[in-house]
């Protein structure tokens, strides 16, 4: 084994750390009789070799030693080999990321195309390890052919063969996963692999089997799943139920006494172990999250079968239906009612972590948590230790089931946000929370004036004083324009800069009961600088005087700082006809390089000239352009709406409203703001078509 490893010059080639000298003792390490040693390996080659799917010249020159390893059966642990071999050759740049692809990455496309090349050329070898005699070689060889064999009809005739024989559960789900996979890869097979797949699912096989053979149809080819497919997964389910669990059959198993590894690869086997230990059927949750995947928009179907896991009695169910159902309501727009109301039982379970998962996943619902507000109210009633988090380090945090009563608006959560402001330390998200309740947290108002005027101005005090600017600038606690101007005037160099944002934010929203400050303001505004924009817009809500800001405004318009620009341009469209003279600047930004800096001059220029004619194609424009504008614009189209019913203004919110994808909506990633930033965008569009009657998603 290894001939010829020593006569490759490693030292010329680098990976991820460095020079790749140590690359041949991880090779040898993969081969070692010990454990730990093979762990640690294989944690070098996904850390340094193959570094987050990298491919290095060093990559390649592994990929024959690493066939060697797979097809020596004295080798232990030859399935993480295979996954290895896998994805490193298994990363295809479609022709739209070549056209993508710039001068300094062309070294890097090279060598996946390599590594591809060099992987597909061997990947024969897999069809031998189907029927290895290690199980963990034949539940990785099925992906493995799946995702590099370049003869996808063999493939399929051998994943059928082999399913009668296998004797593993696990494995035969594999192969399962393998024939979709086959399908998405391969269109032109795609139609033997769902006939296949199909006949899994019908015929009298294990409910995990077909399972696996439904979620598999759902990926490749939706179009012949099963009628009532919910009642069928649904039933399916239930069956598994009836299995005898692993480890910890009472429940979720408690954290592992074993020492923590010292690789990242032997911490993420840890958790899996961890996760999977105590289920009867530890492979369902993948094959339901393949299942809700594969169903895609059909929202109906998949809010269907979340309520029926959701009711579950088994607690493992009940857990990854909270965790999908938070994926389902971040991507998709739906009536969540039932499935939000069964949340809130969750939230008295007496599994911990069963209560604690429903308590996030309501946080991130804002007004859609509402049919949870009671069993949210309940909680937060009964667990006063609990409406703080503390860290070790890092400023303490209002707990789940607080945020979530917050965001939901319900005044309920007033006790627990009080006692959270008598805190020595005060929440950093106190404030944010109370914005949700509008004039409902009014009674806070005292407590935020008074502990904001204990804020000792040295370098904490941006961090102590944020969260309750916040606060009284929701509020828009007027009374408490003296400790604000306080604060303004006493800011330390440290962070200086925004604890003043901040106060100009809370004076501004004051508008005409800050007038105690509008010397102070005036002052700013004269001296110009990083501020003087901001101490504006609060000097116009306090005295209305155009004169008094629109010079430092219309300098601003004229700055080569974009941010600067943006700024200005949001005062004065609220200036309105005040700044009719600041027309021309504006309108000269609207063909900005700046998509938002074109946002911001086109609202702030139908501002001041009372006209839309000119800024309707450039916010059309950048609707289309970047989803992310779509709030703002659609913010202005209410204040200026209703758009005409055969306006292209019109056609544009309607497509908005009927679309049931939500417009932030991501597929590697989520905020989470995503859906109440959502939903505002749907209210402000009805708002702009003169139709905010309800909460439906559809116009």
């Amino acid at each position: 084994m290894f001939a010829g490893i020593d006569e490759v010059d490693w030292a010329s080639m680098e990976h991820a750390y460095g020079p790749a000298d140590d690359v041949p003792v991880l090779l040898r390490g993969l081969a070692s009789a010990d454990p730990a040693e093979r762990e640690s390996a294989l944690d070098g080659m996904y850390g340094a070799v193959h570094h987050q799917g990298d491919v290095y010249a060093c990559t390649l020159a592994c990929i024959p030693f690493l066939f060697e390893l797979v097809v020596d059966p004295g080798v232990q642990d030859r399935g993480s080999i295979v996954e290895l071999l896998t994805s490193i050759g298994g990363i295809d740049l479609a022709e739209d990321d070549e056209d993508e692809i710039g001068e300094d990455e062309i070294e890097g496309a090279a060598n996946y195309a390599m590594a591809a090349a060099a992987v597909t050329a061997g990947a024969g070898v897999f069809c031998e390890l189907v029927a290895d005699e290690d199980p963990g070689v034949r539940l990785a060889a099925p992906l493995a052919l799946a995702a590099l064999h370049s003869r996808p009809a063999r493939v399929l005739t051998l994943l059928r063969e082999r399913l009668p024989v296998e004797p593993e559960d696990e494995i035969r789900l594999a192969l399962v996963e393998a024939a979709g996979r086959v399908a998405l890869r391969h269109r032109p097979v795609a139609g033997q692999a769902a006939d296949w797949l199909s006949r899994l699912a019908a015929e009298a096989y294990a409910p995990g089997l077909r399972l696996a053979a439904l979620a598999q149809l759902a990926r490749c080819a939706p179009d012949v799943l099963p009628d009532g497919v919910v009642p069928l997964v649904s039933g399916l389910l239930r069956e598994l139920r009836s299995r005898p669990a692993g480890r910890d059959p009472e429940g979720f198993a408690g954290p592992g006494e074993r020492a923590a590894s010292p690789t990242l690869v032997g911490q993420v086997r840890a958790l899996r172990a961890e996760e999977t230990a105590g289920r009867s059927a530890p492979w369902a949750t993948d094959l339901l999250r393949t299942l809700h995947g594969g169903l895609d928009n059909r929202v109906e179907d998949r809010t269907a079968l979340l309520t029926d896991q959701l009711r579950s009695p088994d607690p493992w169910q009940r857990i990854d239906a909270v965790r999908m159902s938070s994926v389902l309501m971040r991507s998709w727009r739906g009536v969540y009612d039932e499935p939000v109301r069964l949340m809130g039982e969750l939230l008295g379970d007496p599994e911990p972590r069963l209560a604690e998962a429903a308590a996030h996943a309501l946080e991130e619902l804002h007004s859609l948590a509402v049919p949870a507000a009671d069993a949210l109210a309940a909680r937060v009633a009964a667990a006063p230790d609990a409406w703080v988090r503390r860290w070790a380090s890092g400023p303490p945090a209002l707990g789940p089931a607080v945020n979530a009563l917050a965001r939901a608006g319900d005044a309920r959560v007033l006790p627990a946000l009080a006692a959270a402001l008598e805190q020595s330390e005060v929440p950093h998200d106190v404030g944010y929370a109370i914005g949700y309740l509008g004039e409902a947290a009014a009674p806070l108002a005292g407590i935020l004036r008074r502990r904001l005027g204990e804020v000792g101005l040295d370098e904490g005090a941006y961090d102590r004083a944020s969260p309750l600017l916040a606060g009284l600038t929701a509020l828009r606690a007027g009374e408490a324009a003296g400790e604000v101007l306080r604060v303004l005037r006493g800011a330390p160099e440290y962070r200086g800069e925004w604890l003043r944002t901040a106060a100009l934010r809370a004076l501004d929203a004051f508008g005409p009961a800050a007038a105690r400050a509008a010397d102070e303001l005036r002052a700013l505004v004269r001296r110009g600088g990083t501020t003087a924009t901001e101490a504006a817009e609060a000097l116009w809500s306090v005295e209305g005087d155009a004169a008094a800001v629109l010079p430092v405004l219309l300098e601003g318009l004229r700055s080569r700082r974009v941010h600067d620009c943006r700024a200005a341009a949001g005062v004065l469209g609220r200036l309105g006809p005040a700044a009719a003279v600041a027309a021309p600047g504006l309108r000269a930004l609207l063909a900005h390089g700046e998509l938002w800096l074109r946002v911001d001059a086109a609202i702030a220029l139908s501002g001041v000239t009372g006209r839309d004619d000119e800024s309707v194609p450039v916010l059309l424009d950048a609707w289309e352009h970047d989803r992310h504008t779509r709030v703002r614009i659609a913010g202005h189209l209410a204040r200026t709406g209703p758009a005409g019913a055969g306006s292209e203004v019109a056609r544009v919110l309607r497509a908005e409203l009927r679309s049931v994808r939500r417009h932030n909506a991501l597929d590697g990633g989520c905020g989470s703001h995503d859906i109440h930033e959502d939903e505002k965008l749907l209210a402000l569009c009805r708002r702009a078509l003169g139709t905010d009657t309800g909460q439906g998603t559809t116009s």
